[in-house]
């Protein structure tokens, strides 16, 4: 694939940059993706003797800008992870050298001093190549025998949904080869007991899940119970056979590639299946705790048991989230939507209405949440080859209403003030009703 080797050449560039620096200030984003990027780069720093300085965040803004200039000295990189394309204006308000490693869609021209992003190669960053697995490259760039790190990038690449064709599966196929991850067949969901994966998992979203009651008396009439790890073939086999045709029901056929096939098993990592350890990162993320996730991803186990119920106790809180999401939506022309407060993850929550309640229209939540307003938008691949590109219309709205967005076509935020929402949300349903006509 040409294109993948032109950016592994560029990347190798990048590490060449890196390693002239004695100093690296890291900026990476707070999901699974961006958690997953950060431990990357900075098992890679370390390897090479290089100290940085790491900070997580939820966005890119003005006040991060500030909060790096206060924190670094004359001759420090700073590398962004997994954000900064589209944001041009905040990166050239930084002080330093920057280094930006992401796969949102640029938007105008970069001041940074390098900058590696699969759109530049005419791949797509939304499905094709993540932050993670971009990051991953720059990491080969600076030693090949970094590729014992591609577990963490396959996970970054899980947790932002990416497709496992081209760019992603020639880094997965990679990892396979290295004994760095194992493939085996089943559920795309964590380890543990069938019935607690069914009542406390949001993905696959089904009509039995959160009722524990229901749950029961599904699987006492298959006769399944039990570890879902040491479940017999037959058995296993029979349980997907009913989830799938539970989800052909009302589900997109995006919801059963993302239910069923193949799951990863981490070798190397300190949490062996990858939609545990996905689970694990999102929540720290949102927690506002993701220094939890990522000394996992660093290898460090000592916060294991933490973390895991911690991701419980959140997941469980989704799941009824989600349930209660369903009596909230309301209906555009051109989109469905609503409007919750202390929403547990709105990214999650768009995610499963798009997925397995209503795949026919684009989906937006918006979480009001002490006084400020986060907003998540997600799509389908059959949307997007419609025409529908959610970065666009959600950044043109929030731009329309002072505030900002950005993200993918078919996977993308934004925040604006409390007072702005109906407007915003008018301006989104004509941008996409445009689209899609």
């Amino acid at each position: 694939m040409i294109e993948m080797q032109k950016i592994s050449e560029l990347a190798e560039q990048i590490a060449d940059i890196i390693e002239e620096y004695s100093h690296a200030r890291v900026i990476s984003h707070n999901d699974a993706d961006g958690i997953s990027s950060a431990a990357i780069i900075c098992q890679a720093l370390l390897r090479k003797n290089i100290p940085y300085h790491l900070t997580i965040v939820s966005r890119l803004e003005d006040s991060v800008a500030e909060m790096i200039n206060e924190t670094t000295n004359e001759g420090d990189i700073v590398i962004f992870c997994d954000m900064g394309s589209g944001q041009p204006d905040i990166i050239g308000k930084v002080l330093h050298d920057t280094i930006v490693i992401d796969h949102h869609k640029p938007v105008g021209d970069s001041p940074a001093k390098a900058m590696i992003n699969p759109h530049m190669f005419g791949i797509d960053g939304a499905v094709h190549l993540c932050g993670a697995t971009t990051t991953y490259l720059v990491a080969k760039g600076l030693d090949h025998e970094n590729v014992d790190l591609a577990g963490i990038a396959i996970a970054g690449a899980v947790g932002d949904k990416q497709l496992f064709e081209t760019a992603n599966k020639i880094i997965l196929d990679e990892a396979v080869e290295a004994g760095v991850i194992s493939i085996k067949k089943g559920l795309k969901v964590g380890s543990g007991d069938i019935a607690d994966i069914l009542e406390n998992t949001p993905e696959p979203y089904l009509d039995i899940t959160g009722n524990r009651e229901k749950i029961d008396s599904f699987l006492d009439m298959l006769e399944i119970h039990g570890d879902i790890d040491s479940m017999d073939n037959d058995k296993l086999q029979k349980l997907i056979s009913i989830i799938v045709l539970k989800l052909t029901k009302r589900a997109s056929p995006e919801a059963i590639d993302a239910a069923v096939g193949d799951v990863y098993v981490l070798n190397n990592e300190v949490v062996k299946n990858v939609y545990d350890l996905v689970a694990i990162m999102n929540t720290c993320g949102k927690q506002k705790v993701p220094g939890l996730a990522l000394s996992l991803c660093m290898r460090d186990d000592s916060t294991l048991e933490e973390a895991k119920e911690m991701t419980t106790q959140s997941q469980k809180a989704i799941v009824n989230d989600i349930n209660k999401a369903e009596g909230l939506l309301q209906k555009g022309k051109s989109i469905y939507y609503l409007i919750g407060d202390d929403l547990e993850s709105t990214g999650m929550i768009a995610s499963t209405v798009i997925r397995y309640i209503h795949p026919d229209m684009p989906f937006v939540a918006i979480n009001k949440v002490e006084g400020k307003v986060k907003i998540s938008s997600r799509g389908t691949r059959e949307l997007v080859s419609k025409g529908l590109d959610l970065a666009y219309a959600m950044r043109t709205a929030a731009d329309a209403v002072g505030g900002q967005g950005g993200g993918h076509n078919i996977a993308s935020g934004a925040s604006v003030e409390p007072e702005k929402i109906e407007e915003f949300i008018a301006l989104v349903d004509d941008i996409v009703a445009e689209q899609l006509s």
